[in-house]
């Protein structure tokens, strides 16, 4: 009766008194160079790909503006009153005066004074 027990599927998958018994596993010398090896290999691929990528990558990928060279700045500042701001700011070269108030733009005119978009106010 007992021996039958022990052969059943669901007993088989139980350790037994004895094995509970063994210490752990402790990693061998050839495993730890094993994974020094893998380590190495990982990282000579990722060396690898990262100079294929920036010997044959085409140049506007690898263009980045430097953080110094932005397009976009604002110039000065006003405000006008506790609902309306005047922002001068500057893209591509070209100035232009903005008209903020209840958080949105409510006029933008050309720095040079020619009239641009935007609600009248």
């Amino acid at each position: 009766m007992v021996k039958a027990a022990l052969t059943t599927p669901a007993a088989r998958l139980l350790p037994s008194p004895l094995e509970s018994q063994n210490p752990p596993p402790v990693m061998s010398f050839v495993d730890v160079l094993r994974m020094l090896a893998a380590l190495a290999v990982t990282l000579g691929l990722g060396g690898l790909a990262l100079v294929l990528v920036r010997r044959y990558a085409p140049l506007e990928v690898l263009k980045a503006r430097a953080p110094g060279e932005k397009r976009l700045a604002v110039v000065e500042s006003l405000m006008l009153d506790p609902q309306r701001r005047l922002v001068l700011v500057r893209c591509d070269g070209k100035e232009h005066l903005l008209m903020l108030g209840e958080g949105r733009l409510v006029k933008e005119l050309d720095a040079t004074g020619g009239r641009g978009k935007g609600s009248a106010a």
